[in-house]
């Protein structure tokens, strides 16, 4: 995209010259503000919310005040500008270590109009901009620079960084935040001080950043670690840790403090494990933040799961089910007493698919209860307890009173112990539908684990109808995947004859871009579904191993999690690597 003027024309450019460019930003943004709400980026309520606000201010554009406000995210305004006008979308990683340009611009008018120049040749001048559809500010940049202008998409925040990089003092944002901390070396601060420096402003413009950047980067989990030398902050991204830009080791207590003081945790409190909750609005998105301290040798560690509630989809098919695991899932699912368990680790999406389980069993003629730890999602017209052993609710005392509740569906947010298995049982024994999850490597392994626990075998027998067993492995984006034939001799060692009726078979791999430098976007279950037949139920009376178990449900038709990722992988659902890193296959 490309502009040619010189000073005494730059006066009548029109948008015509820069392709792409509308005559009118005001049109062009109400077609992208109409564009953030078709593709979801930003509610119509948040849109007229900022439209309203935007009147009632001293005029300017509409959507760089929706980013302001926290209505729409940096990333999806970027991300959709570059899908609306086809122009390269640059990052932090995209963008030169050094540059040399003669067109020189004012440090403060690049910073106030948010664009930098990265390369200069004889006759083009390339520039990241935020807001490309600003003509006023590509006049002015045509009239300084006399060459054809090649423009490219960045976000603010790294907008910013370069600025700073490559014509400032070469200090990120948070660097430059950091230059006003007050000096902080002291652990043993008092309550008064460590308050005072909690509310410091660039201590809490600090937070918000790390928050902020959190949620662009799509995490799931924010991990503040405390070391000698160092504070580590890393980003648990689609299911992988990311280390990212981190405050200095001085700010170490400030930055704890303040996010334990958002938490409504005990600041003086510094030996003891802490939980906590954080409901804020960061970048257009209602968040619940659970935040979690443990006291380590250097300080105390600090683990923010957030839960977005918008972008939490309750349907089997976006989780990954298949046909092949589905059926029989519903089936158990549809069964009116007796008990499902959804195994796997943690941060394995049990408690998701226990959710989309509910709401598919959510009825007008049914009661359902819950009692959780912590109820991470509210659902409509379902009765959530939150346990708490503080005050002695734990999961056993609270399923005794949730019998007396006369439910019909009863789900267990784990089942930890004997006595919370016993109850569970019990309840299916007289008539009641349970659903609760276990921690187990495999389906087959939920049914030893209990006994183990024990469970009795013939109790397990009669109330079992089903165990479920899943990883969450990362969706490879299609719209940069590359395709590729498995060779003959992988085709053998990994038996695809025995799971798909294929003549030639193709995995994917991932293909990093400049707008998803992994190749991954959302992640996906992998999943195995034993439902417990006659044959089984012998087994298991008989004191079966559960690679015996395991044997059997697989020459009843069972698929195990590595068969179902295997056919995740030839429908271009995710890579090979990935079924891999995941599975204990």
């Amino acid at each position: 995209m490309t502009t040619d003027k010189t000073e005494d024309q730059a006066e009548t450019i029109t948008a015509t010259d820069v392709q792409d460019v509308p005559e009118k930003p005001k049109g062009f943004e109400a077609q992208l503000c109409e564009y953030l709400v078709e593709q979801g980026r930003i509610k119509e309520e948040d849109l007229q919310r900022g439209v309203r606000l935007h009147h009632e201010s001293f005029g300017g554009s509409l959507v760089p005040l929706l980013v302001r406000l926290g209505l729409a995210s940096e990333r999806d305004v970027a991300l959709s500008l570059h899908e609306l006008m086809d122009l390269p979308l640059m990052n932090d990683k995209s963008m030169p270590e050094t540059v040399t340009t003669e067109t020189e611009f004012p440090l403060r008018f690049m910073r106030e109009s948010q664009f930098v120049p990265i390369d200069e040749s004889d006759d083009t001048l390339s520039v990241v901009m935020v807001y490309p559809f600003d003509e006023f500010l590509i006049k002015a940049i045509n009239m300084a620079a006399h060459k054809k202008i090649d423009i490219k998409i960045g976000m603010p925040s790294d907008v910013e960084n370069a600025i700073e990089k490559y014509f400032g003092g070469g200090k990120s944002a948070m660097g430059q935040i950091v230059e006003g901390l007050s000096h902080d070396g002291d652990e043993e601060e008092d309550v008064e001080h460590l308050k005072d420096l909690a509310s410091e402003a660039p201590v809490i413009r600090l937070v918000n950043m790390v928050m902020q950047r959190a949620v662009e980067s799509r995490a799931s989990d924010i991990h503040i670690e405390p070391f000698e030398n160092r504070l580590k902050v890393r980003y648990r991204v689609d299911g992988v840790l990311h280390e990212v830009e981190s405050p200095p080791a001085r700010s170490t207590s400030a930055v704890i403090s303040r996010i334990k003081i958002m938490a409504k945790l005990n600041i003086a409190e510094r030996r003891l494990p802490q939980d906590g909750r954080i409901m804020l609005r960061v970048q257009g998105k209602e968040l619940d933040l659970r935040v979690s301290t443990v006291p380590t040798s250097y300080g105390e560690s600090v683990v923010m799961r957030i839960l977005d509630r918008e972008s939490i989809v309750f349907d089997f098919h976006q989780l990954g089910f298949r046909e092949n695991t589905l059926d029989p899932f519903m089936k158990v699912l549809e069964m009116p007493h007796g008990i499902l368990l959804v195994t796997g680790p943690t941060g394995s999406g049990k408690t998701t698919t226990l959710y989309t389980a509910l709401q598919k069993l959510n009825t007008e003629d049914r009661k359902i209860i819950t009692v959780e730890d912590p109820v991470e999602y509210q659902l409509t017209g379902i009765n959530q307890i939150q346990a708490k052993s503080s005050i002695g609710l734990d999961f056993s005392s609270a399923l005794r009173a949730i019998v007396r509740q006369d439910p019909d569906i009863i789900m267990i947010g784990e089942m930890r112990d004997l006595e919370t298995a016993r109850i569970a049982i019990q309840s299916a024994l007289t008539g009641h539908l349970v659903l609760s999850t276990i921690h187990t490597n495999s389906a087959a392994g939920g049914i030893t684990r209990l006994i183990d626990m024990g469970v009795e075998d013939y109790l397990l027998t009669s109330t079992i109808n089903g165990l479920l067993a899943q990883r969450l492995t990362r969706r490879l984006d299609k719209s940069s995947m590359e395709k590729y034939p498995v060779m003959p001799e992988m085709v053998e060692e990994l038996k695809l004859h025995e799971i798909s009726d294929d003549k030639e078979f193709h995995f994917y791999r991932p293909q990093p871009s400049e707008t998803n430098p992994t190749g991954y976007g959302g992640r996906l279950s992998i999943l195995e579904c034993l439902t417990m037949t006659e044959d089984i139920r012998r087994l298991v009376m008989k004191g079966a191993t559960a690679g015996e178990l395991q044997r059997q449900a697989q020459a009843e038709g069972m698929l195990t999690m590595y068969q179902d990722g295997l056919l995740k992988c030839l429908a271009g659902d995710t890579s090979f690597e990935e079924v891999i890193r995941v599975s204990h296959e």
